[in-house]
């Protein structure tokens, strides 16, 4: 499991998708920006977009499938 440090500094008022912060990971040098709840949810689960990428395409980057 991995452990992140987020920062909200500003969130909506009346739309609690709105969201503005950093992410940390400890360990790790760098801090990626999010502006609304889905970035934020793409920062936190970068995996899961990669292994539905590799099934959609069979493991073959885009470039190397075929029409």
């Amino acid at each position: 499991m991995n452990s992140y440090l987020v920062r909200i500094y500003r969130r909506g008022e009346n739309n609690p998708r709105v969201l503005v912060g950093l992410v940390e990971e400890p360990g790790v040098n760098g801090k990626k920006a999010f502006s609304n709840v889905y970035e934020l949810w793409e920062i936190l689960n970068p995996v899961k977009q990669e292994k539905s990428l590799k099934k959609k395409n069979n493991g073959k980057k885009i470039s190397e499938t075929k029409n």
